[in-house]
């Protein structure tokens, strides 16, 4: 990236903007090379103008949440890492409807659940413990325990690669298995769930039940992605792993974990190379033993 480039790009995010950034600092896997610029937006006016940018140059982007769904190469990433915050990650309640809440794209999930606890909004009980964002959890789909995002969602606000701003009803929303149908290239900004008033104690309950069943069955002394396999159909992709005798076997510093075999954990100094060639091994392996073809949960970004 040129000094122009950058010059440019200080002015549009006033300063909020980092150089050649390593992105083992911004993905839960601790792996990754470099972004060329790590863009830190703060409001609706920055990132419309940001994305202007990106159409009229033609530069790629990358928008990112917690990096808990992701794998990045160790060449790094060209073009715009886009990390949302500030008044794009808040918490608030619907003025027109007393069964609806919005939240930002930007907002932690662990954000998100404790406002849903104190205010005993019950719906989004299962997301307790995924380091993610609201806006990738809902471009995920994200679930657990028989859960989806998607389920719970009414509207979406996006901002289209055109520059156009939309908000797409629950009838036009299009959701599947770890995935939310969405135009290519296209911003989420905000979401609004629908939710059941109940009291604190009772949604607390189910958050503190959810986030015990993470730390009995997922390996969270280490780093890692999450599930890196989607469940195949009638099937789980950890039994298939460790059917396939590849619990705790190590490349590198990657590991399948000997907890739970669709996590792959880095023990110390993973690179990125070695955590895909856990993740071609263990498609392989499965595939000659089975027969099932594991497709990938985690997405893998880079040059």
């Amino acid at each position: 990236m040129d000094e122009e480039a950058r010059r440019v790009l200080e002015t549009i995010l006033e300063k909020n903007v980092a150089f050649d950034q390593n992105m083992k600092r911004h993905t839960t896997f601790r792996v990754g090379g470099k972004a060329e610029a790590v863009c830190f937006v703060d409001d609706i006016g920055s990132l419309e103008r940001l994305l202007a940018y990106a159409r009229e140059t033609g530069t790629p982007y990358l928008v990112l949440g917690r990096g808990s769904n992701l794998l990045v190469k160790d060449s790094g990433v060209k073009g715009l890492v886009i990390i949302l915050r500030g008044k794009l990650a808040l918490f608030e309640r619907s003025a027109e409807r007393n069964d609806m809440f919005s939240a930002g794209a930007g907002l932690h999930l662990t954000e998100l659940v404790t406002a849903c606890r104190e205010k005993g909004l019950a719906g989004l009980e299962f997301l307790a413990g995924i380091p993610g964002t609201v806006g990738g959890a809902v471009a995920m789909n994200a679930g657990a325990w028989g859960k989806e995002t998607g389920e719970a969602v009414r509207e979406v606000e996006m901002i289209l690669p055109s520059g156009e701003r939309i908000v797409e009803v629950r009838s036009n929303l299009i959701f599947s298995y770890r995935r939310f149908v969405m135009p290519e290239g296209a911003v989420i900004v905000k979401a609004g769930f629908h939710f059941v008033l109940e009291s604190p104690d009772a949604v607390a309950g189910r958050v503190s039940q959810s986030l015990q069943l993470r730390r009995t069955s997922q390996p969270l002394e280490h780093p890692s992605a999450g599930s890196v396999f989607k469940n195949p159909p009638g099937d789980h992709a950890g039994r298939l792993i460790e059917e396939a005798g590849l619990k705790g076997f190590r490349i590198g510093g990657a590991m399948i974990s000997p907890k739970h075999a669709n996590f792959i954990v880095n023990t110390g100094g993973a690179t990125a190379a070695d955590v895909l060639a856990l993740v071609e091994l263990a498609r392989q392996k499965v595939k000659e033993g089975t027969g099932v073809d594991l497709e990938p949960e985690i997405r893998l970004v880079g040059s």
